[in-house]
């Protein structure tokens, strides 16, 4: 510790990438985006199957999109390595499971923060695809995934809910029409009147609560809770 309230810079736990068992190796700032280039912190050496020592075969790269970093996408740049077994011959290539599930296109940290971009700061699903710097249905898909792993798929987020109201805005202005979204927000701590002096009750239009969020995209139905 330099000072007693600061560290010492460090680009891989700004960038959350520690977490991730990742090590930042370049970078590159562009106008419009930012890329990162890593690698693992813990090299997968030894075979999975015999348990003999590997030796490094090539290298792949795997291109991910991070949590957006000085107000622009964030593009994570994986190299993977891949070994060869010295003793039977097997080839494998390094464990990503922390850093991205499989096929995704999004760190496990972006994930969430799509999620949260669209159940609490309200933004659409084209907002977040460009804040991450993906396509549209790539956000879409992550988010409805994220989704019904932790909302729907949670039943103890429903515990303690016994009223519930309902509130729909148009979140969208269009020439075509107005694109609406249906929001059922739990109601009972202004039925039990248990909200602090200092904590506002949910008005009108605010979710205190969401239980459940559905939001429409031309012929895609994007559904919360």
């Amino acid at each position: 510790m330099s000072h007693v309230t600061f560290s010492a810079p460090d680009l891989d736990s700004f960038c959350q990438l520690d977490k991730m068992g990742l090590r930042a190796t370049g970078q590159q700032i562009c106008d419009d985006h930012s890329v990162i280039e890593a690698v693992t912190r813990d090299p997968d050496r030894w075979c999975r199957t015999c348990g003999a020592l590997g030796v490094a075969r090539d290298t792949e790269v795997r291109r991910l999109a991070h949590v957006p970093l000085g107000w622009r996408p964030t593009i994570l740049l994986v190299r993977v390595r891949r070994y060869r077994c010295q003793a039977c011959g097997k080839v494998w290539r390094e464990d990503l499971s922390k850093v991205a599930a499989p096929r995704s296109k999004l760190t496990r940290q972006a994930v969430p923060r799509a999620l949260k971009s669209v159940v609490l700061d309200r933004l659409t699903i084209a907002r977040v695809a460009a804040n991450l710097g993906v396509a549209w249905h790539t956000a879409n898909r992550a988010v409805l995934d994220a989704g019904r792993e932790l909302l729907i798929s949670d039943a103890s987020g429903f515990d303690g809910v016994e009223v519930i109201g309902v509130d729909e805005h148009a979140w969208r202005h269009t020439r075509f029409g107005s694109k609406w979204v249906t929001v059922v927000i739990d109601l009972t701590p202004v039925r039990d009147q248990t909200t602090s002096p200092d904590e506002k009750p949910p008005q009108a239009g605010v979710t205190h609560r969401t239980v459940n969020v559905q939001c429409t995209h031309g012929s895609n139905t994007l559904r919360l809770g």
